[in-house]
Parts: structure tokens; sequence; C-alpha cells
């Protein structure tokens, strides 16, 4: 059975999706995540685009062990120089380099000609391979490229050392059918490919980004670049859970599967939703909340007779968590460490005394504590980074026919500010409270608010988007009181970007 080869690019292409903003203890969590759900590679991000990037990819290169650990490139040298300054302590590093290959993108976009782009894919993968004996190498917008192109390229890019060449669908254009044609005709007409890994990158702009990659495995493909939940540019890229779970579930007709631990899929998809702010949708296959629940009544009595009836995969397998109270306001220390533990989280010391501390004040709040509730309680209160403005209260007073009220107190290095405010309603009061004490513009962009688990003390999951220097930023918070999630949400998001404007500034005087 043919292993399928799973690169990740969560942190990369995923966090190219709008309004997406990791900070480094963000994506060194999720990599390590990545590592014990057993992808073959992590894409950790694209080194030149920024500081914060840069950063980020050489924590992740410095800190997870396992995976490959690649950073993107383009075929300037200064990509490439920049991409093995963040890899070069990964255990195992990989430069990706790029260039696009379609006519349309050569002559919009590059300005440049076939032979141009050519020579300048054969530079970078020359370049690339003096620091690293793994280097892969993307056509973008492959599919929409001249084939006899295309293969004329790949030959020479495997030439100077290419040991992966990847052949994206950039704008998710094409069929199953046409798309495994055109990777079979890749495979039969370049003649040195069987001395490099064929890999795809497929978007989801027609939804048809997992069939693609399917219809290409079919084909000769070894590699699959995925994401989880499948976040991405635009409309995404292909879901890891779904195709991992399609491969799995059909192995005895594809005759191919891949080495993910498919009990940390669940986990790993709601760490990504928590930290990213973009929320699962019900229907969403394998990881939706609505994956594995039957409300008509013959499919009921059909699984319950035998699950098999109408589940074609077990939930058990994906790590699906039964809604059970295992801990309560009398629990211990151990057995709080421990259970975390169980659900995937190893915290000791700081992280375990402030886990253990929400979890406490939750308890008193919350009748049933269960582990969609601490999952989202680390996710959200764990990972954050160093915080600027801390919140320590609110006292809100609102009404139908009254102006609403907020009094807000946050911890600024360890003092107490407090300012109150009014609003149309209890959220507009207290962000306004808020701006009245960082007295920066902040601009909100974008409110959500989810339900962690059911019933009436249910814990409210507040996701915002800011706008701040003419950046997005996302902000999470949870309680069981919405509004306290509100104002948690609105200064997590502040924080970030004030953080994110610390590096910035840092780099550049040390550029100086």
């Amino acid at each position: 059975m043919q292993n399928i080869f799973i690169f990740d690019t969560t942190l990369r292409d995923g966090e190219q999706s709008p309004g997406v903003s990791l900070n480094v203890k963000e994506k060194i969590a999720v990599a390590k995540q990545l590592a014990k759900l057993g992808v073959d590679c992590i894409e950790a991000g694209f080194p030149i685009a920024s500081t914060g990037d840069f950063e980020a990819v050489k924590a992740v290169a410095q800190s997870v062990e396992g995976p490959i650990i690649a950073g993107l490139a383009r075929t300037d040298e200064a990509d490439i120089k920049r991409a093995w300054e963040a890899l070069k302590d990964a255990q195992k590093p990989r430069i990706h380099t790029f260039i696009a290959t379609s006519n349309i993108h050569m002559k919009h976009k590059l300005k440049k000609t076939p032979d141009e782009v050519l020579k300048s894919a054969v530079r970078a993968v020359e370049l690339a391979k003096s620091y690293t004996d793994d280097v892969e190498f993307s056509a973008e917008d492959a599919f929409r490229s001249e084939l006899s192109f295309l293969c004329e390229l790949f030959e020479a890019v495997i030439k100077a050392g290419a040991k992966t060449v990847n052949i994206p669908d950039t704008v998710g254009y094409a069929t199953p059918w046409e798309f495994g044609e055109f990777i079979y005709a890749i495979k039969e007409r370049v003649p040195n490919i069987h001395q490099a890994a064929i890999s795809v990158h497929c978007h989801n702009d027609l939804g048809l980004a997992v069939a693609n990659s399917l219809a290409a495995i079919k084909n000769g493909a070894t590699q699959v670049e995925v994401t989880i939940n499948g976040i991405g540019e635009r409309a995404g890229n292909a879901s890891l859970e779904e195709l991992v779970m399609a491969l799995y579930t059909r192995r005895n007709y594809l005759n191919a599967d891949t080495k993910i631990n498919k009990e940390e899929i669940y986990r790993t998809s709601k760490m990504v939703s928590t930290l990213t702010g973009m929320v699962i949708q019900p229907n969403k296959a394998i990881v939706g909340k609505n994956a594995f629940v039957h409300e008509s009544g013959i499919h009921q009595d059909g699984v319950i007779k035998e699950r098999e009836t109408y589940e074609i995969m077990n939930p058990a397998m994906i790590g699906v968590p039964g809604n059970n109270l295992y801990l309560g306001k009398h629990s211990g220390r151990h057995a709080f460490k421990l259970h975390l533990k169980g659900l995937g989280y190893e915290l000791d010391g700081e992280a375990l005394d402030k886990a253990f501390k929400r979890f406490k004040e939750l308890c008193d709040r919350k009748k049933n504590v269960l582990d969609e509730d601490l999952i989202a309680l680390v996710d959200t209160e764990i990972l954050k980074g160093p915080e600027t403005y801390q919140f320590s209260y609110i006292h809100v007073s609102s009404g139908t026919n009254i102006v609403s009220t907020a009094t807000v107190g946050v911890l600024v290095n360890g003092q107490l500010h407090e300012q109150a405010a009014i609003g149309k309603g209890p959220v507009e009061a207290t962000y306004a409270a808020i701006n009245n004490i960082v007295e920066q513009e902040f601009i909100l962009e974008n409110y959500a608010i989810n339900s962690v688990t059911s019933g009436r003390d249910a814990q409210g999951e507040v996701v915002v988007k800011v706008l701040y220097q003419g950046k997005s930023f996302t902000g999470r918070g949870i309680s069981v009181d919405v509004i306290e999630s509100s104002a948690r949400a609105y200064l997590n998001a502040i924080n970030k970007a004030l953080n994110m404007t610390k590096i910035i500034e840092k780099a550049k005087v040390e550029g100086m």
C-alpha cells in the first residue's frame, strides 16, 4: 500500500486566511500538535514576508522535533537566504522555493519570459541545495500552465537537485478528472521524474480540493499539501482531516494510506479553530459537530442496532470526546494535570498554575465542566502572548429602555486602571471603556460569539477582529458571562497588536 506523505501548511497558507494572525507561542503550540498528529512535514511560514514570520519559523525550527520543518521562499536569492537563516537549527530542514509558471502570471505578474522563469527556478534550487539536501520546488498556478513548458521546467529543477516537485492548482480551477490526467501526463513526460516525489497543492474555490488531491494520488502523486480544517487563501485548501479519512476509509480502493495518528485529528482541529478564530461549520465533514449526529428516526434506529448502518467512520477513531463530567470544584491539582494530559496537554509550572486557577473559577460558575470546556480554556487562556493589558473585572448596567454603561478594570504593569463608558449596548459600552484605558485607536472589524458546549451554563466563546495601524488582529475570550468573554477577546486582540508592533520596532532597531 502506497504511503502518502502529508505536508501541512496550516501555519503558512492557513495563516494567510483573512484576519488570522497567530503569535509565536501559538504557532509553536500548533506545530507541536501537528507533530503529535504525525504529519510528515510542517511548513512553518514564509520567513521573508515579515519579521514576525521569520521569528515564528525560527522558533518552530528550534523547538519542534519529528517532522521536516519547511520555509517558503520565492526564487529570489534574498528569500532563500532568509529562509535558511530561519530553518538552519531544524532537525530536518526543507527549503520550499516557488515561481509562477502560467502564461497569465508570467506576463502580467512577473513580466518575465518562460526562459527567464526557467533559469530563475534552476538558480534558486541550486542555491537552496547549497544549504540543505531537502529542496522542494513549486510551479505556482501549474494547472493553468502550458504542459510542455511545465515538463521542461520540472526536468531542469530535478536535475538541479529538487527532491520534490509540487504541482499546485493555485486558483482551484481543476476538476478531478482533468487534474488526474494532468498529473499522469507530467509523470509520463518528465524523463527524470522518478528522482523526485510528486506533490500537489489544491485550492478549494470550486469545492474540489480534496477530490482533486485524491485524483492526483490515483495518478502518481505521493505528497499532498493540506491544512487543518481546510483553512487558507480565499475558499481554503485541501482539508487534512477529510483527505486522511478518505484515504483510510477507502484504502482498499485507493491502495494508499497515511501515517497520521488519527486519534489526534479532532483535538488538532479544535485547537486550530480556537487559535485562528475560524469557527468550524456544523456540517463540516469529519470534525463538524453534526458529523456524527443522527436526527432522523430511521437513522437513529439503524445506528442503535448497528453503528455501521449509517456511520462509515467511528468518531472515537478521530478522538471525538464524550460529553462526560470528569472534574469538578473538589478535584485536585494532580487529577487536573493528569486529565489535561489525557486531552493532549502537558502543563507544568506557571502554565499549570494559570490553567488550574481558571479551572477553579469556571467550576464556581458552571455546574458541569466538560472536556470541550477544558480544551477551550487552555487553548484560549494559556497560549496567550505577553499581556500589556490584563483583564481584572467588569460591571455592566443594561436594559431595554436605558443607556448601557460599563465599568472595566484592567491591570497595566500590575496597576489597576478603571474607566467607565456608555454605549448602545453592553458590548459597545465595554469596548468604549477599554479604549479609554488603552488610549489608542483600535477599530472593531468583526464580532462573533459561539457556545463552547450546550446548556444554560455553557461558556460563551467570543472571537473579535480589530484593525490597528492597517493590520487585522484576532482576539478570543471565554467565560460563562458573554460580556466578560467580549472584554477578554478585545483585550487579547489589543495585546496581540501591540506585541507584533514591538517585534517589528525591535527588528528595525537591530537592523540599523
